[in-house]
């Protein structure tokens, strides 16, 4: 399960009694493109540790700006990584998920969206989207980035939004990353996309190929299996350039550094929000490079409107998923690490300070479900 640290609201005894046994996390506090010491690590595993649970799989090790833009502080932030990268090999740790995506670690328009049972979850609505970007956040040249007709949309749909709930969509869209209480600023978001003025698809990537024949040597020299966590969503948000949306980008990602600690954190949520995306062929053609596992369903109604769904009812089969990564665990003997990814908010929750997606009964609900669904296919197997 992941645990933002000692600040989460949620309490790491309460994980323990629901039969949680390994810790997703990271040392939040520590700033971007700085040194995880093996002494602020060890304080870490001794506190997880003393809940009678074990710190297993790092979410995530942040790549800087500078890193993704191959500038300013890039190469001083490079052997930090490494650094940080062996510290994390000598206190047991060996899988490291990280992301590329620039500025936004991921984006959703709407993070109480009511379902028809009352519970609240995660949503990403194109045209809320176009009218915070053009009218909101008012991107330089962001008229550019749409249609007419979406522009259209955006614009009706921003007359019906009150004061208030204008605030709220910008205040959604620019939540600071996963862990933190913070939200970005126009101010500090329109800096960030400014540096990326001349950075395109083609250099983004090169960009991160460039990082990975950096670390992956040194990951595999300590047994350190890298995870790269799909782009969320899988296509371009404020005019940025996304390079892990798919099947084809991964296969590029994987022949430019063959490596097989150059893997990934196989999220089927950020994957499976694209419609041209099949999740099986993933799952199949890079069996071996998959390092840990982030399971969530989502439902789209068109290509780019998309909520989080409950975990076995979305859009995605969740058992034919489940069965593939059961095979994959036969093939190559071992046991992978998967944890369910975001849950819906409950009633009893909604005063509560979980951060969307990651509230304490919707996220036990969703791990009963799949280790119902994974038990069920062992027992079938077996009979």
């Amino acid at each position: 399960m992941r645990w933002f640290g000692p600040s989460d609201a949620i309490r790491l005894d309460d994980l323990k009694a629901a039969g949680v046994s390994g810790v997703v996390t990271a040392l939040h506090e520590i700033p971007v493109g700085e040194v995880w010491s093996i002494e602020a690590i060890q304080e870490r595993q001794e506190y997880i540790a003393s809940f009678g649970l074990r710190w297993n799989v790092v979410e995530s090790l942040p790549v800087s700006e500078a890193i993704k833009q191959r500038r300013g502080d890039f190469e001083r932030h490079i052997v930090n990584y490494k650094a940080s990268l062996e510290n994390l090999a000598q206190c047991g740790i060996h899988i490291v998920t990280y992301n590329f995506m620039p500025v936004l670690d991921w984006v959703r328009t709407h993070h109480r969206f009511e379902n028809s049972d009352g519970t609240l979850a995660l949503a990403y609505d194109h045209i809320s989207f176009v009218f915070f970007d053009v009218h909101l956040l008012q991107r330089p040249g962001a008229t550019l980035s749409y249609t007419e007709d979406e522009l259209q949309a955006a614009r009706a749909y921003g007359e019906r939004l009150s004061d208030e709930e204008q605030q709220k969509l910008f205040e959604n869209v620019l939540l600071g990353l996963p862990g933190s209480k913070g939200h970005f600023t126009a101010k500090q978001i329109l800096e960030l996309l400014a540096a990326y003025q001349h950075i395109d698809e083609y250099q983004l990537r090169e960009n991160l190929i460039s990082f990975l024949k950096e670390i992956i040597p040194v990951a595999n020299s300590f047994s350190v299996q890298m995870a790269i966590h799909p782009d969320d969503p899988p296509f371009s948000v404020l005019g940025l350039p996304r390079v892990v949306r798919n099947y084809d980008d991964l296969k590029q990602i994987f022949k430019a550094v063959p490596d097989q600690a150059n893997g990934l954190c196989y999220c089927t949520g950020s994957l499976g929000a694209d419609p041209e995306t099949d999740l099986i062929q993933v799952l199949e053609a890079f069996k071996e490079r998959i390092h840990f596992l982030h399971l969530r369903n989502i439902k789209r109604y068109d290509a780019k409107l998309f909520q989080e769904s409950a975990h076995l009812e979305g859009d995605h089969s969740m058992a034919a998923i489940m069965q593939g990564v059961l095979s994959i665990m036969q093939q190559r003997k071992i046991s992978l690490p998967l944890r369910p990814d975001h849950g819906f908010l409950f009633r009893s929750e909604w005063n509560s300070e979980s951060y969307p997606g990651y509230s304490y009964i919707g996220r036990l609900k969703a791990l009963a479900e799949l280790r119902g669904l994974e038990l069920g296919l062992v027992y079938n197997k077996g009979n």
